[in-house]
């Protein structure tokens, strides 16, 4: 009887168990697969954010050179048009 028993909850065992661990396992390899994507998502956006930052300042150091030659060119048109006045 004993031997029946254990016969049955060894075919219960591979029957039921087998398969749970199987699953249990495939859920850990896709949790490590979506773990080495979130890493990279988490990379790229590092490296975006630095770019729109490096981008943001190279963009106000244009508009600070664009307002100088603003500033040179009203200057010069002072003096060229004094210039013309004096002929």
């Amino acid at each position: 009887m004993d031997k029946e028993l254990l016969k049955t909850l060894s075919n219960l065992f591979d029957d039921k168990l087998t398969p749970i661990q199987n699953d249990i396992k495939d859920l850990k390899s896709n949790q490590t697969r979506i773990e080495k994507k979130l890493d990279n998502v988490v990379e790229q956006t590092s490296d975006l954010t630095e770019f729109r930052n490096t981008a943001l300042s190279r963009f106000d150091d244009i508009t600070d050179a664009l307002n100088n030659v603003e500033l040179i060119t009203a200057s010069n048109w002072k003096d060229i048009t004094k210039l013309k006045s004096v002929k």
